[in-house]
């Protein structure tokens, strides 16, 4: 039970992520950084086609891949190699990649 002289602490998603992960720069926060940023690629291209209203099954043969692959993408359970990311993208969903480098 709580006392009336405790407090509840409030802490921003980056205090949390500080915590739990480690500060920016820690390989255990890095690799969150990476996971975090391969989840939104999958997201992304979901999203893409699902606007594009494409199936995995056709957007797989438009890049002469299998569905399972696909969606395996979708849900950031590949490895994706640039090569097919730009496939994707561009042969399947007819759009344009852009990459930047941050440091």
């Amino acid at each position: 039970m709580k006392k009336k002289t405790d407090k509840l602490v409030v802490k921003s998603w980056s205090q949390i992520k500080d915590d739990v992960y480690g500060r920016k720069g820690t390989a255990r926060r890095d690799d969150l950084t990476r996971e975090v940023e391969s989840l939104k690629i999958g997201l992304l291209l979901r999203k893409a086609r699902e606007d594009r209203s494409i199936t995995q099954e056709e957007l797989a043969n438009l890049v002469q891949k299998k569905r399972t692959y696909i969606s395996r993408v979708e849900n950031n359970s590949s490895n994706l190699t640039l090569k097919t990311l730009f496939d994707i993208v561009e042969k399947g969903l007819g759009g344009k990649l852009n990459i930047s480098i941050e440091w």
